[in-house]
């Protein structure tokens, strides 16, 4: 007996834990760097397969060369294996046995095959795949919407839209020159990304957490003091991809958001504004701080050159959607961009506009319907580029109506008459939605897109 065989033996007496033998260590290690192969993921199973396709067809190239008629042998065999079969079992219980195990093992394998889609699709199994596949269908037949406007009025449209489109394209103010987005626009020389930021989170798979972490603000830190998370992310993409439309694609990926996020134009535009007192105010911040009436707006470059794929966009859409958002510094800044007035006066498709609920002081103090309907046709020259403006029906609570009254804010007006004499008609419908905590109302994303879709299919016999 080897050295090797008695240690193994005298460790087994013992209760030892034995080693392997050298022959079964080099066994078990070859056995398993073979084994390896057979691992998901390594793209080398399908290949052994084809080479064990390819062993077998040149077996049987040189049978049927050598006259040894392997289809016929074969055939022969399954023939003589079934004739053994039905002798043993009848054909009226082995028939049915066999059909009935097929059938199991088709059920198991269509199984496991959608389990393991549903895995990696939907990690989070809170949805079943066909309703996930019968969900992206219905948002990617939806309708082509293009959604103009700015602010959180308009990331507040978009989060309504996503549940019935995927064809959605928002295109946003970049006049901003306030707060986070003001700074790194005079410090760093950026396009202001807070409008922007606001709808990729609102169009985004993960809107929650998205919102959550692109609204997020530094507190402390040299520089960073009061700037959010999501304006310096989309200001870090801007250098890095050469400038503002490379960065929200890249973005947009990233995020698998759900349509396109485009701004009015690249040119890095100053609003201004005349006031019935005769001040000239520049600046988009500086206008609603004035606190005086408006009577004219405009920009610096006076005609900004629009971004052309908000063209296309224009003039593919089947729907076109202006506001809700601050009238004179969230909606009419894109306005001022000649090219989209005109694509939009171009246009055949309906358009509505979204007017707001209260009224904004510095800017919509004391206005009707038909006052903003007034100011949007100023701006575009006297160019109708709206059929219809959305209404809220019913007028806020009395709490609430208290609480803005201190801020002189009150509900705008429906005129009826100076509407319908500008050429316009008008739906009213309940699409407002009051928080209780901050006595605050803004228009509710749901009912809001639920009231603009279906009239859209009304128009279009849908």
């Amino acid at each position: 007996m080897s050295n090797g065989l008695l240690k193994y033996a005298l460790r087994a007496l013992r209760s030892e834990p034995a080693r392997p033998l050298p022959q079964v260590r080099m066994s078990n290690r070859r056995f398993g760097q073979w084994f390896k192969w057979l691992s998901p993921g390594l793209s080398v199973k399908r290949w052994l397969f084809v080479s064990a396709a390819g062993v077998l067809l040149c077996g049987l190239g040189i049978a049927i060369w050598s006259r040894q008629t392997p289809v016929f042998r074969l055939g022969q065999f399954i023939s003589e294996t079934l004739s053994l079969v039905t002798q043993l079992i009848p054909n009226y219980v082995s028939g049915p046995l066999v059909a009935l195990v097929g059938l199991l093992l088709v059920l198991w394998g269509h199984t496991r095959s959608l389990n393991t889609l549903t895995d990696v699709l939907m990690p989070e199994g809170d949805e079943e795949l066909v309703d996930r596949l019968m969900t992206h269908r219905r948002l990617n037949r939806g309708p082509r919407i293009v959604a103009i406007g700015g602010g959180t009025g308009l990331s507040t449209l978009l989060r309504g839209l996503k549940q019935y489109s995927t064809n959605i394209t928002a295109i946003v103010t970049v006049a901003d020159d306030g707060g986070s987005s003001g700074r790194l626009r005079r410090e760093i020389g950026v396009l202001p990304p807070g409008d922007i930021r606001n709808c990729l989170a609102a169009l985004a798979n993960e809107e929650k957490l998205l919102t959550e972490l692109f609204q997020y603000r530094f507190q402390a830190g040299n520089g960073l003091s009061g700037h959010s998370f999501g304006n310096l992310f989309l200001t870090v993409m801007t250098e890095v991809t050469g400038d503002l439309e490379r960065a929200i694609a890249a973005i947009s990926k990233v995020l698998a958001v759900q349509g396109q996020v485009l701004p009015s134009t690249l040119s890095d535009i100053q609003l201004w504004a005349e006031l019935e007192d005769g001040r000239l105010i520049k600046g988009e911040s500086n206008i609603t701080e004035a606190n005086g009436k408006i009577v004219n707006i405009g920009c610096t470059p006076s005609h900004p050159p629009a971004l052309p794929r908000v063209l296309e966009a224009i003039e593919k859409a089947d729907l076109i959607i202006i506001g809700p958002g601050s009238l004179y510094t969230s909606i009419i800044p894109n306005l001022l961009v000649p090219e989209i007035v005109e694509a939009i006066a171009r246009s055949k498709v309906p358009s509505v506009y979204v007017c707001n609920i209260m009224t904004q002081p510095g800017e919509t103090q004391g206005y009707t319907v038909s006052d903003h309907i007034r100011a949007i046709d100023a701006a575009t020259g006297g160019r109708p580029i709206f059929d219809v403006v959305l209404m809220q029906r019913h007028v806020p609570s009395a709490s609430t109506l208290i609480k803005y009254s201190q801020e002189n804010s009150h509900p705008v007006y429906f005129d009826r008459e100076a509407v319908m004499r500008q050429g316009r008609r008008a739906i009213l419908a309940n699409v407002m939605e009051e928080d209780a905590a901050t006595g605050y109302v803004r228009h509710d994303s749901d009912r809001l897109a639920r009231v603009l879709l279906r009239w859209y299919g009304r128009i279009q016999g849908l």
